[in-house]
């Protein structure tokens, strides 16, 4: 009850608590920090050392592979950072940790030095591990069950991720591109350090979320592990099973944008426009530009789906957002097509492809999460959120891979094979999705606000 009373006593800013604003800050520049490392790692990697603007001189397989780690781990990490939170230290106290370590990584690789560099990885990775995962549920925290506001809190947190993302990959990329790769990684650092001194700042509006719960509420819940899953749970959960291998062969043709997509830009790409040279990192951006842009639309989209009675399952919205996300590679495709013709490919090429992916991103990746809020058995909850951040740090590792592949397959065969089999995926799954339905046992039909819970999954959107 004491909870319920500090929730409703919270002050307000344009309708919501204070306390979301903090938090859209904070993941706001901590989004700036890890979009703008993505921004420009592949490129600092394959750069030449004795280029103008030196970097480390790597061949596009080292440089990929050591891309699809780093990104895969950042994810995985997840776990352990929400284990940390949930067992020792609350989720406010490991988002301080987490900010802290990105800072750290951040200043590491300012230092123009080979352990600086690998040190400062391993911070980062580190970092947003503990970040991640305990900032998104602390948005949940400030709102009571049911509360109409809560699904405007998680748009309005969306939007700083991707605002985040968008000037990231046009600040930190101009700077690492053009003036200095460890300017940009320092610029990045700079991003979180604001984020960090914000939410220390804030802490009075975040007093009744994030804390640690305490050692008797672990034992509840040890306590509740122990009882069996039920006939219904079981089926529930081989769905999501199958929902993830959805989401790792997503994230592993979406995550092209940071390695394989971004050396193509910066090489094969005619990036000329009214006399001046668009750096490679901008396009980036098209992918938040474009959430923001099409992000209504696409939710207006699949409500009226809805109301008109027709197929908008969670289930479905990810499988059209595979298709869709794949269908987005047969321009990468043509572009590869005009390269070997004429010796370059113009940029509506890339453009399109991010598009395409953007909007297969809206469909997915904004239900994924509400998916396992609906079918995860409650006991085992918090376990499928750390499964889901694993997925999608393998789909991320799966991205690297591809990308050293074509090397010896070439861009043409593995853009192509990208498309093919994905949307050849989507389709297979869309033949037993009759069948898979009736496995959630109508998980979804008896939620009373669909919308409600969909507007959670804006919170780990970074592949968001």
């Amino acid at each position: 009850m004491s909870q319920d009373i500090s929730i409703d006593s919270q002050k307000t800013l344009l309708g919501h608590p204070v306390g979301l604003f903090v938090l859209f800050f904070t993941e706001m520049w901590e989004r700036f920090s890890y979009y703008g490392m993505r921004a420009i790692l592949t490129l600092y990697l394959v750069e030449k050392t004795d280029a103008i603007n030196p970097g480390l001189g790597w061949t596009d397989i080292e440089a990929l592979s050591l891309y699809g780690w780093y990104t895969m781990m950042v994810y995985v990490m997840s776990i352990p950072g929400g284990i940390i939170a949930d067992k020792f230290l609350g989720q406010k106290k490991s988002v301080y940790v987490g900010g802290v370590l990105l800072l750290i990584g951040h200043s590491i690789l300012a230092v123009e030095q080979t352990w600086a560099f690998y040190s400062g990885l391993v911070f980062i990775v580190l970092g947003v591990g503990m970040l991640k995962p305990n900032i998104s549920t602390m948005v949940g925290g400030l709102y009571k069950q049911g509360d109409l506001r809560r699904d405007k809190g998680f748009t309005v947190f969306y939007i700083g991720i991707n605002i985040g993302a968008f000037l990231a990959s046009i600040v930190v990329g101009y700077v690492g591109e053009v003036h200095g790769w460890h300017y940009g990684f320092g610029l990045a650092g700079l991003g979180m350090l604001l984020g960090l001194l914000q939410y220390a700042l804030g802490q009075k509006h975040l007093k009744h979320v994030g804390n640690f719960l305490g050692a008797s509420e672990n034992l509840k819940e040890k306590e509740a592990m122990k009882k069996p899953l039920t006939k219904i749970e079981k089926d529930r959960v081989s769905v999501l099973l199958l929902s993830f291998l959805i989401v790792i062969l997503f994230w592993g043709a979406f995550e092209q944008a940071g390695g394989l997509m971004n050396i193509y830009t910066k090489t094969k790409t005619d990036r000329m426009l009214l006399g001046m040279e668009i750096p490679a990192t901008w396009f980036q951006s098209l992918n938040a530009l474009f959430i923001v842009v099409f992000g209504t639309i696409v939710a207006g989209f699949w409500a009226k789906r809805k109301l008109n009675g027709k197929e908008a399952s969670s289930l479905f919205k990810m499988i059209v957002g595979l298709i869709v996300m794949g269908a987005g590679f047969f321009f990468m495709t043509a572009a590869v097509a005009q390269f070997n013709s004429t010796g370059s490919s113009a940029m509506y090429w890339l453009v399109l492809a991010y598009l395409f992916h953007t909007i297969g991103e809206l469909c997915l990746s904004p239900v994924a999460l509400s998916f396992i809020t609906k079918l995860a058995p409650l006991k085992y909850a918090s376990i499928m959120m750390g499964v889901y951040f694993a997925m999608t740090g393998f789909g991320s590792k799966l991205a690297g891979l591809l990308g050293e592949w074509s090397s010896s397959l070439g861009e043409y065969t593995i853009f192509t094979g990208i498309a093919i089999f994905t949307i050849v995926i989507g389709f297979l799954v869309l033949l037993v999705l009759k069948k898979l339905k009736a496995m959630t046992h109508g998980a979804e039909e008896k939620e009373g606000d669909d919308e409600f819970h969909e507007a959670e999954g804006f919170e780990i959107i970074d592949q968001l």
